[in-house]
């Protein structure tokens, strides 16, 4: 139980316990448990030799890009496909007032 904690603390960076409630704190950590299982299974199933800490990294950096997320697990280094219909212009702003 020790070990799963010590996980939780370096790679889900869990500060503290959101509600103090034995409730609050079963649901946050069968989520934690859920959220590092996840990561686990990501982990096996990539072809990159990913270590779980570097995964949880760039993983966090990857969330607002649109890609493949397998894809991205197996050449992390490769840049996302260019969209079709979205260029890198900024969009017009209508203010009708």
């Amino acid at each position: 139980m020790e070990l799963f904690f010590k996980a939780l603390k370096q790679n889900l960076k869990i500060k503290t316990f959101v509600g103090t409630s034995a409730n609050a704190v079963k649901t946050q950590v069968w989520t934690a448990l859920i959220a590092m299982l996840l990561l686990r299974y990501l982990q096996l199933r990539a072809k990159f030799g990913w270590s779980l800490s570097n995964l949880v990294a760039l993983l966090r950096q990857q969330l607002f890009v649109y890609r493949d997320l397998f894809a991205w697990l197996d050449k992390p280094f490769v840049a996302p496909p260019a969209l079709e219909g979205i260029h890198d212009v900024q969009l017009p702003l209508a203010l009708n007032w």
